[in-house]
């Protein structure tokens, strides 16, 4: 399984750009789809964005679509997150995990990582 460690993270202001990163042990990174949850305070966490194991197919929570990009670098087994135009509404801890592939459902038996904390000012 992938064991995620979630960086990047930082405060910015709203209209800003953070680039997150996932550095994922587990020398079968490239054989899972790899997707990137939130968690805003007082709530559940929540879906944001997958990616295909080749990495050819993306898809994004439509909170997110078009401000964010998902991508991945299987030789450096790791995940990354641009986030574009962050509102405050963005504001939230990261987390990346292995996903059932076509769904935005976390693989059973994977780990989370502390994530990655994002916070934008209006």
């Amino acid at each position: 399984q992938v064991q995620p460690v979630e960086s990047g993270g930082g405060l910015v202001q709203a209209g800003g750009s953070l680039r997150l990163s996932c550095a994922a042990s587990g020398r079968a990174f490239s054989g899972y789809t790899m997707g990137w949850f939130r968690r805003a305070p007082g709530k559940e966490r929540e879906f944001v964005a997958r990616i295909s194991r080749s990495g050819d197919t993306s898809y994004y929570a439509d909170s997110v679509k078009g401000r964010f990009t998902i991508s991945r670098d299987n030789a450096k087994i790791t995940l990354y997150l641009l986030m574009n135009n962050l509102k405050p509404e963005d504001t939230a801890v990261y987390y990346c995990n292995a996903v059932v592939p076509g769904t935005s459902r976390v693989l059973p038996g994977g780990s989370w990582g502390q994530g990655t904390q994002v916070t934008v000012s209006s």
